[in-house]
């Protein structure tokens, strides 16, 4: 029987949540929805991966259900969050649901939206410019969401949705229950927070900043002239499924044709391609057709696909959190992964400020190691420089197998 039934969930809620295999509630599910469940407002955060979808998808649903009046509105960051919410909420409402849904995001056709719209969906998830273009053109009504969720928010606020965020929220009911959550809290979230949600209650599961124990963490410092050589070793050495960051669009179409060319099985994803090229893409990924995603930071944040194992930062990122999310697309659930970041001269100011992140008050040097600073697991780097112990540097066993030959064929997506 599932654990979930001392929530208070409906029956049917219940029903569908043992057919699809919801059995143990994870950590902030466990937190997130008894307070949710009673109307309170919820300030959250929790590392990626952790069941947030869940946390405030339940009580929504439950909310729904319980009455006929009422729409809840969902806004997150980015399409592919946005439909992977969706997906789970779809999923969780059974095959006989009858609330009608509304998956309003950019890249894709109008005319789909509005015939979504016409239904008088009581449940909408969207990115914040489309679900704005929809409520100036009047096709979008929300003076019944009492219900609202940001997931993602420092992201979205990242990405420069701060002023629509705003013009959203005056569309709304000022009498409503808000659930927002965000991997990391900086203060443009706490003022957020204080400015919009009433009393909440504050819930944190692991530290913001903290990787996942199950990731087996690794550095090289090496020349930028030589990072694509070490990529192809790496990409041979390791088996599974692999998402390789880089910083540029230009960069991720690139890498992914000159991968290509040497027989390696790789796509790329980037904020440049139509909805529909990227949903071709995560779907071909997902379904194991290559192995190889070269992305850009686009893909650091609600990408869900459990089988990816390896992550290879083959940039660092331009933000030190978003370093925490890259890393978060492997491990999912509860299984092994493994990250390796390349490190270059000029990279070395990015570098301190990871580890600053990771661990404020450790002295922070050029050639620490994550494991200096907070990270599990973490490996001596191979290359130029001192060990992480501080000794002679030594070579490490590969934590992976090799296989033999050049590289794979590509397969088509």
């Amino acid at each position: 029987m599932t654990e979930f039934a001392k929530f208070n969930l409906t029956p049917a809620l219940l029903e569908t949540l043992t057919a699809i295999g919801y059995v143990t509630p994870t950590p902030i599910q466990d937190q997130a929805i008894p307070p949710a469940m009673e109307g309170r407002d919820i300030l959250g955060s929790a590392q990626t991966g952790t069941g947030k979808t869940a946390a405030f998808g339940l009580p929504l649903i439950a909310k729904l259900q319980t009455s006929h009046r009422g729409s809840a509105l969902i806004l997150t960051p980015t399409r592919e969050l946005a439909t992977q919410v969706m997906e789970v909420l779809k999923k969780m409402l059974g095959k006989y649901n009858t609330i009608q849904t509304a998956l309003l995001i950019g890249g894709e056709s109008m005319g789909p939206q509005f015939s979504q719209l016409r239904n008088r969906p009581r449940l909408i998830v969207g990115t914040p410019g489309r679900v704005f273009d929809h409520l100036e053109r009047g096709t979008l009504m929300l003076h019944d969401a009492g219900f609202l969720v940001l997931d993602e928010t420092d992201r979205m606020l990242d990405m420069g949705f701060s002023i629509q965020l705003e013009k959203i929220l005056k569309f709304l009911p000022k009498v409503r229950q808000t659930l927002l959550f965000s991997a990391t809290m900086p203060s443009n979230i706490m003022t957020l927070s204080q400015k919009y949600l009433t009393n909440p209650v504050r819930i944190e599961v692991g530290s913001n900043v903290a990787t996942a124990e199950n990731i087996d963490l690794s550095f090289e410092h090496v020349d930028s002239d030589k990072k694509y050589t070490r990529l192809t070793e790496e990409l041979q050495a390791r088996e599974g499924t692999i998402i390789v960051f880089v910083k540029t669009k230009r960069g991720a179409e690139r890498l992914a044709f000159k991968l290509a060319r040497q027989k390696f099985s790789a796509e790329a994803i980037h904020g440049d391609l139509k909805q529909s090229q990227r949903d071709r893409v995560i779907e071909g990924f997902r379904a194991r057709k290559y192995r190889i995603l070269v992305a850009t930071d686009i893909a650091a944040r609600g990408l869900d696909i459990p089988h990816i194992e390896h992550v290879i930062n083959f940039d660092l990122p331009q933000a030190p959190e978003d370093y925490i999310h890259r890393i978060g697309r492997t491990a999912r659930a509860g299984a092994q992964g493994y990250a390796i970041s390349f490190i270059s001269p000029e990279d070395m100011i990015k570098w301190r400020e990871i580890q600053r992140m990771l661990n404020p008050k450790a002295a922070v040097n050029a050639t620490s190691s994550p494991a200096q600073h907070g990270e599990r697991n973490a490996k001596p780097h191979r290359g130029q420089g001192g060990s992480a112990d501080g000794d002679k540097p030594k070579r490490r066993r590969p934590f992976f197998k090799r296989k033999s030959g050049g590289g794979e064929q590509r397969a088509s997506a």
